[in-house]
């Protein structure tokens, strides 16, 4: 019984590797549809399946982003409680989540197809 739960370990261990590997691509995914603040990009990825992304692992993805120049970023202040700080897809951001989303979904079909090779 023991195995059961050092194999579930295991894959959440890999899930998050994997997160890691294309967050990037997420984050500029979820700003095509237009602006955004770091909790809503947040809870678009929960509500997509990916379980929740803490600050400490979205914010400095954002910041990477925002020095590339893939976003842009700006402080607005709230009427009731903290300010927010916005984000928006550049020129450059679109060009790159085109590029290496092509990417991304030719490596997913080559492991989908070994996968799929696997189960027959």
């Amino acid at each position: 019984m023991a195995e059961p739960a050092k194999s579930a370990r295991a894959v959440g261990d890999r899930r998050a590797s994997w997160l890691k590997g294309v967050l990037d691509l997420l984050v500029l995914a979820h700003l095509t549809e237009g602006e955004s603040y770091g909790y809503e990009i947040a809870k678009s990825l929960v509500d997509a399946g990916f379980g929740q992304i803490k600050g400490g692992t979205l914010y400095p993805v954002l910041n990477r982003l925002e020095e590339a120049g893939l976003v842009a970023a700006e402080f607005r202040a709230a009427a009731k409680g903290p300010g927010r700080r916005y984000y928006r897809l550049t020129h450059d951001g679109r060009a790159t989540l085109k590029e290496q989303g092509g990417l991304w979904l030719g490596f997913a079909a080559s492991v989908n197809a070994v996968l799929g090779k696997e189960a027959e």
